[in-house]
Protein backbone atom coordinates (compact mmCIF):
# COMPACT_ATOMS: atom_id res chain seq x y z
CA UNK A 1 0.00 0.00 0.00
CA UNK A 2 1.27 3.45 -0.88
CA UNK A 3 1.90 5.69 2.10
CA UNK A 4 -0.15 8.88 2.41
CA UNK A 5 1.94 12.04 2.24
CA UNK A 6 1.01 14.48 5.01
CA UNK A 7 2.31 17.99 5.61
CA UNK A 8 1.85 19.26 9.15
CA UNK A 9 1.96 23.03 8.88
CA UNK A 10 1.73 25.51 11.73
CA UNK A 11 2.15 29.08 12.85
CA UNK A 12 3.27 29.55 16.46
CA UNK A 13 3.95 32.75 18.37
CA UNK A 14 4.91 31.33 21.75
CA UNK A 15 5.15 27.58 21.16
CA UNK A 16 1.79 25.91 21.76
CA UNK A 17 0.97 25.34 18.09
CA UNK A 18 4.54 24.21 17.48
CA UNK A 19 3.98 21.55 20.15
CA UNK A 20 0.67 20.51 18.61
CA UNK A 21 2.31 20.24 15.20
CA UNK A 22 5.15 18.07 16.49
CA UNK A 23 2.66 15.76 18.23
CA UNK A 24 0.54 15.58 15.05
CA UNK A 25 3.59 14.82 12.90
CA UNK A 26 4.70 12.04 15.25
CA UNK A 27 1.22 10.49 15.28
CA UNK A 28 0.81 10.71 11.50
CA UNK A 29 4.18 9.06 11.00
CA UNK A 30 3.29 6.33 13.51
CA UNK A 31 0.06 5.78 11.53
CA UNK A 32 2.14 5.02 8.44
CA UNK A 33 2.28 8.32 6.58
CA UNK A 34 5.25 10.09 5.06
CA UNK A 35 5.35 13.38 6.95
CA UNK A 36 6.84 16.82 6.48
CA UNK A 37 6.75 19.37 9.33
CA UNK A 38 6.62 22.94 8.03
CA UNK A 39 6.10 26.40 9.51
CA UNK A 40 4.14 29.36 8.18
CA UNK A 41 6.38 32.41 7.66
CA UNK A 42 6.35 35.25 10.18
CA UNK A 43 4.88 38.48 8.86
CA UNK A 44 5.55 40.68 11.90
CA UNK A 45 8.67 42.86 11.60
CA UNK A 46 11.83 41.47 13.22
CA UNK A 47 11.89 44.40 15.63
CA UNK A 48 8.40 43.55 16.88
CA UNK A 49 9.29 39.88 17.38
CA UNK A 50 12.52 40.82 19.15
CA UNK A 51 10.64 43.21 21.46
CA UNK A 52 8.99 40.25 23.25
CA UNK A 53 11.40 37.79 24.82
CA UNK A 54 9.01 34.82 24.60
CA UNK A 55 8.17 35.51 20.95
CA UNK A 56 11.84 35.83 20.01
CA UNK A 57 12.69 32.63 21.91
CA UNK A 58 10.02 30.71 20.01
CA UNK A 59 11.25 32.11 16.67
CA UNK A 60 14.71 30.81 17.55
CA UNK A 61 13.36 27.38 18.60
CA UNK A 62 11.76 26.76 15.22
CA UNK A 63 14.34 28.45 12.98
CA UNK A 64 15.58 25.07 11.72
CA UNK A 65 12.11 24.01 10.54
CA UNK A 66 11.62 24.72 6.83
CA UNK A 67 9.01 27.25 5.80
CA UNK A 68 6.03 25.85 3.91
CA UNK A 69 6.51 25.96 0.14
CA UNK A 70 4.31 25.37 -2.87
CA UNK A 71 6.37 22.25 -3.55
CA UNK A 72 5.25 20.89 -0.17
CA UNK A 73 1.64 21.60 -1.08
CA UNK A 74 1.95 19.83 -4.42
CA UNK A 75 3.71 16.85 -2.79
CA UNK A 76 1.12 16.30 -0.07
CA UNK A 77 -2.07 14.25 -0.14
CA UNK A 78 -3.30 15.89 3.07
CA UNK A 79 -2.59 18.53 5.67
CA UNK A 80 -2.78 19.04 9.41
CA UNK A 81 -2.83 22.80 10.11
CA UNK A 82 -2.46 24.36 13.56
CA UNK A 83 -2.78 28.09 14.23
CA UNK A 84 -3.43 30.54 17.04
CA UNK A 85 -6.54 32.69 16.95
CA UNK A 86 -6.68 36.45 16.66
CA UNK A 87 -9.90 38.23 17.61
CA UNK A 88 -12.11 35.23 16.86
CA UNK A 89 -10.41 34.06 13.67
CA UNK A 90 -7.14 32.60 12.51
CA UNK A 91 -3.88 34.45 13.11
CA UNK A 92 -3.01 37.02 10.44
CA UNK A 93 0.16 35.09 9.58
CA UNK A 94 -1.93 32.03 8.74
CA UNK A 95 -4.41 34.10 6.76
CA UNK A 96 -1.61 35.85 4.86
CA UNK A 97 -0.11 32.50 3.87
CA UNK A 98 -3.47 31.10 2.71
CA UNK A 99 -3.98 34.27 0.68
CA UNK A 100 -0.84 33.49 -1.34
CA UNK A 101 -2.29 30.23 -2.68
CA UNK A 102 -4.42 31.73 -5.44
CA UNK A 103 -2.20 30.34 -8.18
CA UNK A 104 -2.51 26.79 -6.87
CA UNK A 105 -6.27 27.29 -6.48
CA UNK A 106 -6.65 28.50 -10.07
CA UNK A 107 -4.66 25.51 -11.33
CA UNK A 108 -6.78 23.10 -9.27
CA UNK A 109 -3.62 21.84 -7.57
CA UNK A 110 -5.17 21.58 -4.09
CA UNK A 111 -8.47 19.99 -5.14
CA UNK A 112 -9.08 16.56 -3.65
CA UNK A 113 -6.46 16.93 -0.93
CA UNK A 114 -7.56 16.53 2.69
CA UNK A 115 -7.15 18.90 5.61
CA UNK A 116 -7.75 18.88 9.34
CA UNK A 117 -7.11 21.78 11.70
CA UNK A 118 -6.36 22.73 15.29
CA UNK A 119 -6.36 26.12 16.96
CA UNK A 120 -5.36 27.77 20.22
CA UNK A 121 -6.66 30.80 22.08
CA UNK A 122 -5.87 32.59 25.32
CA UNK A 123 -9.11 31.33 26.86
CA UNK A 124 -11.48 28.44 26.13
CA UNK A 125 -14.02 30.66 24.36
CA UNK A 126 -11.46 32.75 22.50
CA UNK A 127 -12.46 31.82 18.96
CA UNK A 128 -10.90 28.43 18.27
CA UNK A 129 -14.03 26.99 16.68
CA UNK A 130 -14.29 30.03 14.41
CA UNK A 131 -10.63 29.83 13.43
CA UNK A 132 -10.93 26.15 12.52
CA UNK A 133 -14.14 26.74 10.58
CA UNK A 134 -12.44 29.59 8.66
CA UNK A 135 -9.65 27.17 7.77
CA UNK A 136 -12.16 24.67 6.40
CA UNK A 137 -14.06 27.35 4.47
CA UNK A 138 -10.85 28.45 2.73
CA UNK A 139 -9.96 24.80 2.07
CA UNK A 140 -13.36 24.17 0.48
CA UNK A 141 -12.74 27.09 -1.88
CA UNK A 142 -9.60 25.21 -2.97
CA UNK A 143 -11.63 22.02 -3.50
CA UNK A 144 -10.06 20.35 -0.48
CA UNK A 145 -11.82 17.87 1.79
CA UNK A 146 -12.09 18.84 5.48
CA UNK A 147 -11.57 15.95 7.91
CA UNK A 148 -12.98 16.98 11.30
CA UNK A 149 -12.59 14.64 14.27
CA UNK A 150 -16.24 14.97 15.27
CA UNK A 151 -17.00 12.77 18.25
CA UNK A 152 -15.31 9.70 16.80
CA UNK A 153 -13.29 8.85 19.91
CA UNK A 154 -13.96 9.11 23.65
CA UNK A 155 -11.06 11.57 23.96
CA UNK A 156 -13.30 14.21 22.38
CA UNK A 157 -15.43 14.12 25.53
CA UNK A 158 -12.31 14.64 27.62
CA UNK A 159 -10.50 17.39 25.69
CA UNK A 160 -13.17 20.11 25.77
CA UNK A 161 -15.36 18.68 23.04
CA UNK A 162 -14.55 20.78 19.96
CA UNK A 163 -15.83 18.57 17.10
CA UNK A 164 -14.12 20.65 14.39
CA UNK A 165 -10.59 20.02 15.62
CA UNK A 166 -8.40 19.97 18.69
CA UNK A 167 -8.33 23.30 20.51
CA UNK A 168 -6.30 24.39 23.50
CA UNK A 169 -5.18 27.25 25.65
CA UNK A 170 -1.50 28.23 25.71
CA UNK A 171 1.00 25.94 27.38
CA UNK A 172 2.37 22.45 27.22
CA UNK A 173 0.16 19.72 25.79
CA UNK A 174 -1.17 17.51 28.55
CA UNK A 175 -1.77 13.79 28.09
CA UNK A 176 -5.39 14.31 27.02
CA UNK A 177 -4.31 16.90 24.47
CA UNK A 178 -1.68 14.56 23.04
CA UNK A 179 -4.24 11.77 22.76
CA UNK A 180 -6.68 14.09 21.00
CA UNK A 181 -4.09 15.39 18.52
CA UNK A 182 -2.94 11.82 17.85
CA UNK A 183 -6.52 10.68 17.19
CA UNK A 184 -7.11 13.57 14.80
CA UNK A 185 -3.83 12.89 12.96
CA UNK A 186 -4.57 9.16 12.66
CA UNK A 187 -8.06 9.93 11.35
CA UNK A 188 -6.52 12.26 8.75
CA UNK A 189 -4.06 9.58 7.64
CA UNK A 190 -6.73 6.85 7.54
CA UNK A 191 -9.22 8.82 5.47
CA UNK A 192 -6.55 10.33 3.23
CA UNK A 193 -5.27 6.83 2.46
CA UNK A 194 -8.78 5.59 1.65
CA UNK A 195 -9.49 8.56 -0.62
CA UNK A 196 -6.17 8.14 -2.42
CA UNK A 197 -7.02 4.58 -3.53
Amino acid sequence: MTKSKIVVVFYSTYGTNHGIAVAAAEAAEAAGAEVRLRRIPETAPDAVVASQEAWKAQADRMADIDKISNEDLLWADGFYLSSPTRFGGMASQTRAWLDTLGGLWMAGSLAGKTITASATAQNRNGGTEGAIQQTYVSAMHFGMIPIAPGYTDPVKSEDGGNPYGFSAQPGELDETGRKSVAHQARRLVDLTTKLAK
